[in-house]
């Protein structure tokens, strides 16, 4: 082995990972338990090692040296000594070699073998046996970065939360199949930078995108096995370093010029990012990184059998938020996509398990108390997605004040609706106005709701409307994934079909679904693909579908055209009407001592909704009048915001209502902007008296705003 590496310096115990000062790298990991650290050092292509130092210097638990000589460009990666006890928690083994928890970059994905598992596969002492066999050559590397990058004079586009409307898109899957995307950059950062893209989302009237998790992942080994990959990459290995298989260069500093143009266009970007557990599962899996390092630092294991580890995510681990190091890792990881790669905030998957202290879900812990006094953290946008899989995880409502939530409670509620399931007028009302039950009783806003009727897990809007069963065939797993509980309705055919009246019916319901989205107070987030009728053909678990099952496809069918207008139509009349995006909850009282309240329900005659209205079982049909005069918002410089006075009415009914229009404030005149009777919205008729019955389809969703005489 020819050693090129002749002077090793002490070095620092911070910052954590490898550092490129414009002199040399410092090296500094944390290792509470390890008895002996080696750094090892490879050739350019990864495949051969060329050295190992000794880390001599140990400060506070971190290991650390400095190199010099060393440069930007050198791979690298950690040998960690220490006991292999699993009955005691201990999993070290220096014969795997080891990513590095902050590398800023990973080249190359792994190899499957045996020899990635710290205990010989098919012993009959099972994990607790010992593998000896080198992993190296079938390793992803560590690489030294140079962070330089020319901001220039890039800004947060600081979206208010009521003005946001979010886009979840995976950015392999949104411009994969793009047949205006040069081929080199489909499926990349770089990708999402070009002109059709940016253009679509503008359009569109998108104001934040959603990065479905781009923090490095693996490839679980028995999907590999059975020709699948893990798409959604909820499988994380690395929390700093962006996954270089969305990469057209190779180089991080693509991630940072897609998020600078994104920038350019007033839209901001947000991470869904996965701390709650890593790629290295239970007490079977691969040894790659944090298992290796200090298996009982950072992970959760069982009180009184520290072999198995505590699984409140589903996915064979759970971080250990409790120890001050994984804690200091996770923030200083959110703190370098904030400041370093200048991203605008974070969904944090399962996050009921980030706040787990003994055992139960505590919402005053200290992940929490620690993010609120962070000076950059504490500005950010925060969104939960307010569930684990342990016991007491559904946590919808009770995340503190500045977090905003994934609100399940909305998807299913107005799912059910429009399927034409009764007695939920009442439960449709609160979901429209912000959800008051679950978010005012802490102070917190209408915007803290998250409203969504479709995800990346689950079916697209088209399959809501198109199966009623999943069909997830495609897995390899005997239809046994996925959820059961869709509250989706086929419209009378299972799957595509030829019937015009299905076909028909099915585009009326997607369009009510869009429209009472986002005509709903709190923020409304859409599926990337749901404005053009994607489908995954009934697949309502894609995790593993990295093909055209996942991908967005742009050769739209007519009717597909007509649903992006019909998209386009809502979110701009959302943006239009300041009433739709309220900062505080409405409360049916009298506006400012007048005898019109902020908000009124009506029934189908044109009268308030009395309690016995409200608890029949039959009705489907609901009137809801808001008061343009009840807005206390007001623009950025301060001054008061206005709107027209509106009515929407909402008919889940298979048959037409005639309903009655109120007369309030003396005006007579409805005139009517959107009626999803019509392909893209556009009403026959556009004016109506007060007192006359306005047409309502069956199944169908109208907006109508209070008109002056002409």
């Amino acid at each position: 082995m020819s050693k090129w590496i002749s002077s090793v310096w002490p070095g620092r115990p911070y910052p954590r990972g490898a550092n490129w000062d414009g002199e040399g790298v410092n090296f500094a990991i944390f290792s509470e338990h390890a008895e002996k650290v080696e750094l090892c050092l490879f050739d350019s292509k990864g495949q051969r090692e060329v050295q190992r130092i000794e880390l001599k210097e140990c400060t506070n638990l971190i290991w650390h040296c400095y190199l010099p000589e060393a440069r930007p460009g050198l791979l690298y990666g950690f040998r960690v000594y220490g006991p292999y006890r699993p009955a005691e928690g201990h999993r070290f083994n220096p014969n795997k070699l080891l990513i590095e928890p902050y590398a800023k970059d990973i080249v190359g994905t792994p190899l499957w073998s045996d020899a990635h598992f710290g205990y010989r596969i098919g012993s009959k002492r099972g994990d607790l046996s010992f593998d000896r066999r080198d992993n190296a050559r079938g390793m992803p590397k560590c690489r030294v970065i140079d962070q330089a990058f020319t901001w220039g004079n890039d800004r947060p586009p600081d979206i208010r939360w009521h003005d946001m409307v979010i886009y979840e898109l995976h950015v392999k899957g949104f411009t994969m199949q793009h047949p205006d995307i040069p081929p080199e950059f489909r499926g990349t950062y770089a990708g999402l930078t070009m002109e059709p893209a940016i253009e679509h989302l503008k359009q569109l009237g998108i104001t934040t995108v959603e990065l479905m998790p781009v923090h490095a992942f693996l490839d679980d080994r028995h999907l590999i096995e059975r020709g699948l990959r893990n798409y959604w990459g909820y499988n994380s290995i690395s929390f700093m370093a962006p996954d270089s298989r969305y990469s057209a260069s190779g180089h991080v500093s693509e991630f940072k010029t897609m998020v600078k143009t994104l920038h350019s266009a007033d839209i901001e970007v947000i991470l869904d990012v996965v701390y709650n557990h890593t790629a290295e599962g239970n007490h079977l899996g691969p040894t790659l990184s944090f298992r290796g390092i200090d298996n009982i630092a950072y992970y959760r294991l069982v009180d009184n059998d520290s072999r198995y580890y505590m699984d409140y995510t589903g996915c064979g681990n759970t971080l250990d938020m409790r120890h001050s190091r994984v804690l200091q890792l996770i923030m200083d990881s959110l703190r370098y996509w904030v400041q370093e790669m200048h991203v605008d905030g974070f969904r944090f998957d399962l996050a009921s398990a980030l706040a787990r202290e003994l055992h139960e879900v505590n919402q005053l812990g200290t992940f929490f108390d620690t993010i609120r006094q962070d000076p950059v953290l504490s500005t950010i946008k925060l969104i939960a997605e307010p569930w684990d899989l342990g016991e007491g995880g559904y946590q919808v409502g009770n995340f503190p004040l500045g977090w905003a939530e994934w609100n399940d409670k909305y998807r299913d509620s107005v799912r059910a609706y429009w399927k034409g399931d009764g007695g939920l007028i009442g439960e449709l009302a609160r979901r429209l106005t912000g959800s008051s039950d679950l978010y005012e009783h802490n102070g917190r806003r209408p915007h803290a709701s998250i409203n969504f009727l479709s995800a990346h897990d689950g079916f697209t809007l088209h399959d809501l409307v198109t199966y009623n069963s999943k069909h997830n065939e495609a897995n390899l797993e005997d239809n046994r994934d996925g959820n059961d509980n869709n509250h989706s309705w086929n419209c009378g055919v299972e799957g595509e079909t030829d019937d015009p009246e299905i076909n028909t019916l099915r585009a009326r319901q997607k369009r009510n679904l869009l429209a009472t989205l986002l005509f709903s107070q709190g923020v409304p987030m859409l599926l990337a693909g749901d404005e053009m009728g994607r489908t995954q053909h009934g697949n309502n678990n894609a995790y593993c579908q990295d093909n055209e099952i996942s991908w967005l496809s742009w050769d739209l069918k007519p009717q597909d055209k007509e649903l992006l207008e019909f998209t386009k139509r809502v979110i701009a009349l959302r943006k239009a009407h300041p009433l739709f995006r309220r900062s505080y909850f409405f409360h049916g009282k009298p506006i400012r001592g007048g005898e019109v309240k902020d908000i009124v329900w009506l029934n189908p005659d044109g009268f308030e909704m009395s309690e016995e209205d409200w608890n029949q079982a039959f009705s489907r049909c609901l009137g809801v009048y808001l008061a343009g005069d009840s807005l206390v918002e007001t623009d950025g410089r301060g001054r008061r915001l206005h709107d027209d006075n509106l009515l929407l009415l909402i008919n889940a009914h298979h048959e037409d209502i005639a309903f009655m229009l109120p007369e309030f404030d003396g005006h007579h005149y409805w005139d009517v902007l959107l009626d999803t009777c019509d392909a893209v919205g556009q009403p026959k008729v556009l004016r109506y008296k007060a007192g006359e019955g306005y047409p309502v389809g069956g199944r169908a969703l109208v907006l109508l705003k209070q008109g002056e005489p002409k």
